[in-house]
């Protein structure tokens, strides 16, 4: 049997998360709370893996650039002056180093993603 080594699947399967908040300075309501499984940490600053939250609005400032896809829940991204847009299940959206504004979960959500910094 051939074991192939430059891939990964993308399950948690096995793999602890872990757990965290917004920084209290940034949360604007509710007490929302993460867990985030890291599948990969690749040289180049390259991280993948799935982040989950609860519900809870908190300011969010991005320094790297971010590629995701919403496993399940809503949420409401709003770039400070713009208007919200309103995810859900299946939806996908890249935040590029700059973007600064809120991140709102409605209900519980999970997504899978792709940061570079």
């Amino acid at each position: 049997m051939t074991t192939i080594a430059n891939f990964i699947p993308f399950s948690i399967d096995g793999v602890e998360p872990e757990f965290g908040a917004p920084e209290p300075g940034r949360i604007i309501s509710g007490d929302p709370q993460f867990r985030t499984w890291n599948l990969e940490e690749a040289e180049g600053g390259l991280y993948s893996g799935i982040w989950e939250a609860t519900p809870g609005k908190w300011r969010i400032v991005y320094e790297e650039r971010e590629y995701f896809s919403l496993l399940f829940g809503h949420s409401i991204v709003t770039e400070d002056g713009g208007e919200p847009v309103h995810l859900k299940t299946g939806d996908r959206m890249i935040l590029r180093p700059g973007f600064k504004g809120t991140w709102e979960v409605v209900e519980t959500t999970r997504k899978d993603y792709v940061i570079k910094v």
